[in-house]
């Protein structure tokens, strides 16, 4: 495995969308080992193809209940709302308040090609919106209703 650089600020690759993983072999595990191991070294919880310079469908994640690989992500469905801070590996020093669903259900293939089903709630549908965002060339800072220079103490609801 090996660390991967990531894109950061206004590179133009973090504004394109990505085209669907076709191909399902040792390349592509390659990719997604070591897209898992930059996301560990940088302390996030989630990493998309694109911000790797890598302009297909695929994203990793892991919001603390266990590494989830998703390639050619489609949203199902979503529900609620919920508002809470956001950061991005890719504009580091940059936090801002974002509202996504409360709740997401998600189709996605596995390493091998096999199609499942994600639902997420909370952190782990946010995370999931966020990455998918990624894919079609939108970042958080387009969301963001509050930029923030420092992240903050989580909101009292």
């Amino acid at each position: 495995m090996a660390l991967r650089n990531i894109l950061k600020d206004e590179d133009p690759q973090l504004r394109k969308v990505c085209r669907p993983v076709t191909e399902f072999n040792e390349r592509l595990w390659q990719l997604l080992d070591d897209m898992a191991e930059t996301m560990y070294a940088a302390n996030g919880v989630g990493l998309a193809g694109p911000q790797v310079g890598i302009l297909r469908r695929l994203f990793v994640m892991d919001v603390g209940d266990g590494l989830v690989e998703a390639i050619n992500p489609e949203i199902l469905s979503e529900k609620g709302e919920q508002t809470d801070q956001e950061g991005c590996l890719s504009f580091p020093e940059k936090w801002g308040y974002v509202t996504r669903p409360q709740r997401v259900k998600m189709k996605a293939q596995d390493r091998n090609g096999k199609w499942f089903i994600l639902t997420g709630e909370d952190l782990k549908a946010r995370c999931i919106c966020h990455e998918t965002d990624h894919l079609n060339g939108v970042v958080f800072l387009d969301h963001v209703t509050e930029i923030l220079t420092t992240p903050r103490e989580p909101r009292k609801r």
